[in-house]
Formats: structure tokens, C-alpha cells, sequence
């Protein structure tokens, strides 16, 4: 899980991006397609045409940071929307980066009734 620091918002590019893309690339699509300012110190999350790899920029006012993760099984989910970006929640993030379905996460564990 990515930690993320307190008042920093999560922005989903919506669409698929060209993975090659470095920091420099990426925070040109943040100015240009989700009309955000990438050093503001905001996550911004891509996802490539696969769906097994996304990749977060992030610059925490001393530089500029680039996560990526792909899935070894399965893809992430992202949302169908061809409008803007979709603000998510650091706990909806940490389901995005293990897999998990972050629209509706559901318990998987039901404990026993004891006795």
C-alpha cells in the first residue's frame, strides 16, 4: 500500500495512456487532459491499455516520484467514464493497487456463529 499523505487527493485518468510514458510525459496529460496542476502534490493514477499496469506520479515538493505496479492475474478497475478525472479516496487507492474492485469492496471472511 502507497502511503498517502494527509489532504493529498487520488485523480483516475480516465481512458487508457501509452505506458511508455515517463514524468514528463504524464504530467503533460495531467495539465492538458484533466486540466490539474502536477505539482500541486496530488497522486495521479494511469492505467495502460492491458489493464495489468498502472503507473502514479507524484511530486512531493522536492521532486517528482513515478510508482508503477502490474498485476501478475487479472487487471485493474477502472471507471467506463470518457468525461474528466475521478477523485478517489487513499482507501479506495490501497483496494485499486491490490485488485480489488474499489467501487463496492465486500467483505470476503463471514466469522462463525460461536457455540
Amino acid at each position: 500500500m502507497l502511503p498517502v499523505p494527509q489532504g493529498v487527493r487520488v485523480w483516475l485518468a480516465p481512458g487508457h495512456t501509452d505506458m511508455r510514458k515517463g514524468f514528463p510525459g504524464l504530467s503533460l496529460l495531467v495539465q492538458e487532459t484533466l486540466r490539474k496542476d502536477p505539482h500541486a502534490g496530488h497522486l495521479f493514477v494511469f492505467r495502460g491499455r492491458r489493464g495489468d499496469l498502472l503507473k502514479i506520479i507524484w511530486h512531493d515538493g522536492q521532486g517528482a516520484c513515478l510508482f508503477s505496479k502490474r498485476l501478475e492475474q487479472g487487471k485493474f478497475i477502472w471507471p467506463t467514464t470518457q468525461g474528466g478525472p475521478v477523485h478517489l479516496t487513499p482507501a479506495q487507492l490501497g483496494y485499486l493497487l491490490e485488485g480489488i474492485d474499489w467501487r463496492a469492496p465486500r467483505k470476503t471472511y463471514a466469522p462463525e456463529i460461536a457455540g
